[in-house]
Order: C-alpha cells, then sequence, then structure tokens
C-alpha cells in the first residue's frame, strides 16, 4: 500500500499543472507554466546535433512555450519517408546510442530550461514496435492454400503452406533506398515466419453448413503431410495459418524501420513498452522521469490487423462458441448462411475491438505508469470507442489542420466529449497542421488566428504546435531543415519567431483562461448581427465568476447584440492581444441574461468576464463599449526604409516616397527579400497638454504583411500582427519632434523565389502529391562547409516548393498610417 501511495504521489507530480485557483487576473496577466503552448519537434533522419538542441530549445523557452515532444522520422516526408543521402551525421539513427546521447542532451538542457519534454514511442509517428518486436510479436494475419481433392479417393499428400504477398500490409509506401522504388517493401518474414492454426475440408462451392465442415487439424503432421479418407464429392482443404503483417514503422529511417506491435497481445505490448523503457533508463540514469517524462503515442494509421497467437481462446471466452469452424469465411466462404457468417463476422470484429481495449491502453498505462513515467496520445483512428481509451492516457491530445486556410477537426468533438466524461479538465492539440497547398513558408500569426480560435471554442485548452523542426546546422542555412512537404512552419529561423512572441503571449492568455475552473454551459447568443462576423463562445466559471471566450471566426469586421446567460455582475472586456481589462459601461439586465452590443474586427476575439457585482437589474448606459475612433492626422510623405543586407537587401537605407508593396519595387534586393525591415520617420505633434487625461492615442498601420514592431522615441510599444492593426502610443508620444520606427516583418518565400532566379547549387526530387520536392543529397559544399557555389542564393532548405516563376506573397508596410484617438 505504501508503494501504491508512493506511485500516486511520484505521478501526480509528472501530470500537467492545470492553471491554480489563483485571482483571475494573476492567471490571465501571468499565465502559469501549464498554460504555455507546447511543439511537436521533428529530428529529421540523423540531422541532429547537441548545439543544435541547445538553440532550438533556448529559442522555445525564450519565446514563451513550456515544452517538447520529439518525433524521430526520415530524412523527409515527401509525404512518405525519404532518403537525402550525403548526411553529415550518418551515425545517429533512432534508438540507437547516439541518438540516445542526444536525447539525454536534450532532457538536461530541458530541465535546465524548466520545460517539459518527451519522445514518441518508435521511430517515426506510426505507430508503437521497432526492430526489436519478432514476427511472433507483430501485427499479425491469417494466410491460407487451397488444395482441391475428388472425393470417394485416399488422399495422401503434402499440404503447401500459404504463400502470401511478401509486401508488408500497411497503408503507405515508403522511399525504399534499396531498390530505388516507392513501394510497399518486401518483408521476408512474410513467408519465413508461419504457423500453422486449423486444416478444414470443405465442399468446393456453395453455401457450407457447419456439419459439413471436417477438421483435419489432428490428422496433418508437422511437415504438412495429411493422410484423408475423403467422403464422396468435390472438396477443398484449407491450410490455414498466420504469420505477420508485416506492418512497418512510418516514416521512419530506413535504417530505424521496425515491425508494428501486435496490440491485441498484452505480452507483445508490455514487450514494447518494457523495452523502451530499460532503453531510456540505461542511457538517461537520473534524467528518467526527471527531464524525460512521458512517451508518447500518436494516432493510429497501423490498419486493423486479423489475428493475434490468442484469438481462438479470447474469442470462445467472449463469444461463447469456437470460430474454427468460420475462419473459411475469411477466405470469402458463407459458412451455415449469410446471416450466420455476418454474426460470426461481427462477433469477430466485436472480439478485435475488445482485444484493442483490454491489451493495449490498459498495459502502456499500467507499464508506463510502474517506471514514473507519463503516457501521451491521440487515443482515436484505431479499433476502438475513444471513450475506452482516454480514461488511461494521462496527457490527451486530439488535432486540427489548416485545411485550405481553415479551420479542419479530426476526431477533436469525440475525444473533448470523452475527456470531459473522464473528469478531466486538460485538452491538448496538435495545432495547426498544414498541407503543403495552405503551408509553403506562407503562413502568419494572422492567417492562423481564427483557425486556432475555432480550435479553443471546440474545447480545447492547449496547443502543440505541428510543427517544430529540428536544427542542427550552422543559422546561416535559413530556413534550414524542414518536415518534408508538412506546415506550419513553426522554426526558430522562421521570419517572424521573434516578433511572433506576441502570438504566441496570445495562446498563453487564452489557455491560461479556458483552462481556469470549470466548463459550463455555453449559453451565449448573437442577435442583430452586421457585417458577416462568424461569432462562435465557449464558457468556464467557478466561485461565482463567468469568462466566456467570444470569437470571429470570420476575417471581416463585423458587430453584433450579444447575450450571456448570468446576471448581476459587471461585464468586462479582455484583450488576450494586448492584455488590457476593461469594464463595459453599455449593458442592460434582464429575465436573468446579460445583453451587451459588441464590435469585432476581421477574426478578432475577447474575453468577456463576470465576477464583480452590480446593483441594477435594469438597463446601464454610462458610455459606448466601443466609442468611435476619430482620425488626428495620416503620417504621410517619405519613409527611411533600411532592410539587412544578409538576406539580399540594400545595404543602405531607401526612400519610400509612398508606402508600397516590396512584390511591386524594381530593386530585386527589396522585391524578393524576406526577414525584416525598418521603416523610420519623424513627424511634429501640437502641444499635448490639452488632450483630455482619459483619452487614448492610437497608431493604426493600415494594412501590414506581416508583422510590425512599433517603437516610438525609443519606447518599444509591441508587436501589432492581427486586426485591429492599431497599438496605443499614449505612453510614448510627446509634444513636438517625434521620432517614430516600424519593424515589419514577412515570409520566408519572396527570398525563396528569389533565390529561384540564380544558377543552382542545390537538386531537388518531386514531391509525390506535387507541391514542390525534397533535397534528394546534402551537397559537398554544404558538408564540408565550403562557400556555396551560387553567390547570389541566400536561402538553404531541405525542401523547395518554388520556382522561379512562383508567386510572390505582398509584403511591407502598406498603410495609410493614421493617429487615431478614442
Amino acid at each position: 500500500m505504501k508503494k501504491n501511495l508512493l506511485l500516486a504521489i511520484c505521478l501526480g507530480a509528472l501530470l500537467p499543472r492545470i492553471v491554480p485557483a489563483d485571482t483571475l487576473e494573476d492567471v490571465f496577466t501571468h499565465p502559469p507554466a501549464a498554460a504555455r503552448p507546447q511543439v511537436l519537434w521533428m529530428w529529421m533522419g540523423g540531422n541532429v546535433s547537441s548545439n543544435g538542441i541547445t538553440r532550438d530549445l533556448e529559442a522555445l523557452k525564450d519565446a514563451g512555450f513550456g515544452g517538447t515532444m520529439v518525433f524521430s522520422l526520415a530524412d523527409s516526408c515527401t509525404p512518405w519517408a525519404g532518403v537525402i543521402s550525403n548526411c553529415p551525421t550518418p551515425q545517429v539513427v533512432t534508438f540507437t546510442e547516439p541518438w540516445w546521447k542526444l536525447v539525454r542532451h536534450a532532457a538536461s538542457e530541458s530541465r535546465r530550461l524548466g520545460l517539459d519534454f518527451g519522445v514518441h514511442n518508435c521511430a517515426g509517428y506510426e505507430s508503437s514496435g521497432g526492430p526489436w518486436i519478432t514476427p511472433e510479436l507483430s501485427m499479425q494475419e491469417i494466410v491460407w492454400s487451397q488444395t482441391p481433392v475428388n472425393g470417394g479417393t485416399h488422399f495422401s499428400s503434402t499440404l503447401a503452406q500459404a504463400k502470401p504477398d511478401l509486401r508488408a500490409v500497411q497503408p503507405y509506401p515508403v522511399h525504399n533506398p534499396i531498390t530505388g522504388k516507392l513501394e510497399k517493401p518486401e518483408v521476408p518474414a512474410r513467408r519465413e515466419f508461419y504457423r500453422d492454426v486449423a486444416v478444414l475440408a470443405l465442399p468446393a462451392s456453395g453455401v457450407v453448413a457447419q456439419t459439413n465442415i471436417v477438421d483435419l487439424t489432428a490428422k496433418m503432421s508437422t511437415n504438412g503431410k495429411l493422410d484423408w479418407d475423403a467422403p464422396p464429392g468435390d472438396w477443398i482443404i484449407y491450410r490455414f495459418g498466420r504469420t505477420t503483417m508485416g506492418t512497418l514503422l512510418q516514416p521512419a529511417q530506413w535504417e530505424a524501420i521496425g515491425l508494428e506491435c501486435d496490440k491485441m497481445s498484452a505480452e507483445a505490448v508490455e514487450f514494447h513498452v518494457k523495452h523502451i523503457i530499460t532503453d531510456a533508463k540505461q542511457h538517461l540514469g537520473d534524467l528518467f522521469a526527471n527531464g524525460f517524462n512521458y512517451y508518447h503515442f500518436d494516432s493510429y494509421e497501423a490498419r486493423t490487423p486479423g489475428w493475434t497467437p490468442k484469438m481462438r481462446e479470447e474469442f470462445s471466452t467472449r463469444r461463447g462458441y469456437d470460430l474454427t469452424d468460420f475462419l473459411p469465411t475469411l477466405a470469402h466462404r458463407t459458412i451455415g448462411s449469410e446471416a450466420e457468417t455476418k454474426k460470426f463476422r461481427d462477433d469477430f470484429e466485436k472480439t478485435i475491438y475488445d482485444l484493442y481495449r483490454e491489451n493495449y491502453f490498459p498495459v502502456i498505462e499500467r507499464t508506463l505508469h510502474a517506471a514514473g513515467l507519463k503516457f501521451m496520445c491521440e487515443p482515436y483512428g484505431g479499433p476502438w470507442s475513444i471513450n475506452d481509451a482516454v480514461p488511461h492516457v494521462d496527457r490527451i491530445v486530439t488535432e486540427f489542420w489548416t485545411t485550405h486556410g481553415g479551420y479542419k477537426p479530426f476526431e477533436l468533438a469525440p475525444t473533448v466529449v470523452a475527456v470531459r466524461a473522464a473528469g478531466r479538465n486538460l485538452i491538448e492539440a496538435e495545432a495547426f497542421t498544414g498541407k503543403p497547398e495552405d503551408s509553403q513558408w506562407s503562413e502568419t500569426p494572422e492567417w492562423l488566428k481564427p483557425i486556432g480560435d475555432a480550435a479553443f471554442c471546440d474545447g480545447v485548452n492547449r496547443m502543440v504546435l505541428h510543427r517544430f523542426t529540428h536544427q542542427p546546422y550552422d543559422d546561416r542555412y535559413q530556413p534550414g531543415m524542414a518536415m518534408g512537404q508538412w506546415g506550419t512552419h513553426f522554426d526558430r529561423t522562421q521570419t517572424w519567431w521573434k516578433p511572433g512572441k506576441a502570438w504566441v503571449q496570445y495562446l498563453a492568455r487564452c489557455q491560461a483562461l479556458l483552462q481556469w475552473g470549470e466548463i459550463a454551459a455555453n449559453d451565449f447568443s448573437a442577435t442583430d448581427v452586421s457585417g458577416k462576423i462568424n461569432l462562435r463562445s465557449i464558457h468556464r466559471q467557478k466561485d461565482g465568476a463567468d469568462v466566456f471566450f467570444v470569437a470571429n471566426l470570420a476575417r471581416t469586421n463585423g458587430a453584433a447584440k450579444c447575450s450571456f446567460a448570468t446576471s448581476g455582475k459587471q461585464p468586462e472586456l479582455w484583450n488576450p492581444v494586448t492584455g488590457e481589462c476593461r469594464d463595459l459601461p453599455e449593458f442592460e439586465i434582464k429575465n436573468g441574461k446579460t445583453f451587451l452590443p459588441l464590435k469585432f474586427a476581421a477574426a478578432e476575439s475577447c474575453f468577456i468576464v463576470f465576477r464583480k457585482p452590480v446593483s441594477s437589474s435594469e438597463r446601464v448606459v454610462a458610455s459606448q463599449n466601443f466609442p468611435a475612433s476619430k482620425a488626428v492626422r495620416e503620417i504621410t510623405g517619405p519613409w527611411q526604409v533600411q532592410f539587412d543586407p544578409k538576406w539580399g537587401g540594400p545595404k543602405t537605407p531607401v526612400t519610400f516616397e509612398t508606402l508600397d508593396d516590396w512584390t511591386k519595387r524594381p530593386e530585386p534586393g527589396i522585391k524578393y527579400f524576406s526577414g525584416t525591415a525598418v521603416y523610420a520617420k519623424t513627424f511634429d505633434m501640437p502641444d499635448l497638454k490639452s488632450k483630455s487625461k482619459n483619452s487614448k492615442l492610437f497608431l493604426d498601420l493600415g494594412t501590414v504583411h506581416a508583422l510590425a514592431e512599433v517603437w516610438l522615441n525609443g519606447k518599444n510599444l509591441g508587436v501589432v500582427w492581427t486586426a485591429p492593426w492599431r497599438v496605443d502610443i499614449s505612453s510614448a508620444v510627446k509634444s513636438g519632434r517625434n521620432k517614430l520606427e516600424i519593424k515589419v516583418t514577412n515570409v520566408w518565400a519572396n527570398r525563396l523565389i528569389g533565390d529561384e532566379q540564380e544558377s543552382a547549387d542545390c537538386e531537388y526530387g518531386k514531391g509525390d502529391f506535387g507541391n514542390g520536392g525534397p533535397l534528394k543529397t546534402f551537397p559537398d559544399w554544404f558538408v564540408k562547409n565550403q562557400p556555396r557555389p551560387s553567390v547570389n542564393r541566400f536561402t538553404f532548405s531541405t525542401w523547395n516548393y518554388f520556382n522561379k516563376n512562383s508567386p510572390l506573397v505582398s509584403s511591407g508596410l502598406i498603410g495609410p498610417v493614421t493617429l487615431k484617438t478614442n
């Protein structure tokens, strides 16, 4: 009992710390560690370095992230497992000694930096297994041979074993470095490993009554020899056996590929989990469960197996009859009747579900917990109920994609329902997974915002961003390593990584309040809607306080009269973009509800908080919730713009007589520029003494592509990354001459396209679904750290989406830039 208590205490310390019961203001203004977003950290093939690990983790810590989960993948994902030859560090292979040394370094650095850290349970992201899984412990299927027999004679012969196709039974192909083909590889064990299950003789055709099935299993010798006096008629002898499906991990390094373990076998699952625990303990020492905190199991894509060694006994125990006579249904025969055959197939499927439910998740949970590790999982995609899986998982993760620039959840709703039914609060999500047609080094926080807000409204309260690719090489190689074709590109080499901290802070503020308290009925509605806005909401409550997250998921402006099913409290608007909190003076309390008019910019969101009592139960209109802004003046005239020569920009400042899109400029160094350019100018302000102390002065930037950090008179006023594109300058503006600097950052696409105008010094292949292609080989100049031959190229990446005619992405400060008061 003491041991169990100690284990419970240890596991409790490992579980994610949900937002504590501090005041709401503290939670919002200082989000706790559990509210920080995390990342899926992609280690691509052998391209891993200790220096790169440290730089990655320090960048994540500085940006406000809370942890990482490592996927060790193939060199490239095309989307299938691909190879980039001439790797500078070929000795690094997943789950081998050199790889574990790097994992230990990552665990040590994570502990130093206070970051959560864990690893996927196998190479690739699909699903659970490795080279240590033997065919006996692998996912299996039934195979058979057929021998026709003329009845009324004595049959004496050796029955042939089944000869299944050698190719792996798996959903996706790989780029086979041995054959040079995209294919499902041949797995010799598909024929080398074979165990007999039963030998049955059936009438050669038609529906077969069970009484006409002859079980010859006991008559066959170990070498397959059978002697049998066949009754009159035409017969077929089926020799049923089991073999491995040959299902391989994907998309993994070729050297790290192994078989998927048998998920229906408690022995096979336990063997796999104990193996990876033993490996981790051996290599990590004191960092095990103290720096290295969990193993992850990703969403299931390994298909459903057709057999497990104990299937006959397990089926009989659960269904109450022997399945042997029904094995021929697997060979497309009808036994008894169509109805009886269907019943067996349904029972067989139920048994597979039962075995997954009983032997997969519970065994992983029990074995990891016994070692002091957490179990992180996307518990869907396979032959089980999400509701059955969730109670066994410590960290439940769902997912959503950015398909066609919109929000596409995968199994998100049923996962959220299951998590809440299990009494859990934390709902994590693999967030913003991007297809190549949507993610071409062109994504921005502003584009991502309504997609993430939709997930928040669906119940997600911690994002785990897909994906952050490990950058092992020198920082002059940017954007650097890619996860093949996949986005979204959250990398420390991203152009907007540093100003993008403002978006990370937005996520943390949202997640802090969405983890606070308990989920409540979402009793929100909107009427009198103007504009084509799309409002969604989610409701949390605790200790008499109500918090509603309200998001406009449309990329257009608008307004609405919003109703909240709470009364007797002052409505407040908390802005997760800026951190500002203010009372809303214009509201009405009637029939137990609070009504208030709200305005929304494109894709704008806010928290409406009810916590402070008000005595009035009637209409309160002290002033407008959103006072109309008034333009004071437009800042016109020339701007001095300094581009970074490191990425091809002009070496000296350029005068922009009027604000303009960089891609429309004639200078190649501006047209194809990617990175940050600094806009500078001065402007005069009249005497500000007459200004009301309650009024604010804003700088409205108009149109920006894509982020802008505003400095006024040497004071950093923050990053503007989403609508409304304005910043409060009241604390920095002064009477007389003012010095304004706006640091504008765009995306990588333009510089990558600009480099395609130059001669090539890297060779790229074609992606299997288009959208560019992977680097074929690391060029010698790269491996040997020599100057690159194409001297006017500035970028380097392991995936190229572009050619010289690819369309450029609008960039820069477009304006108009205007001073406004509220």
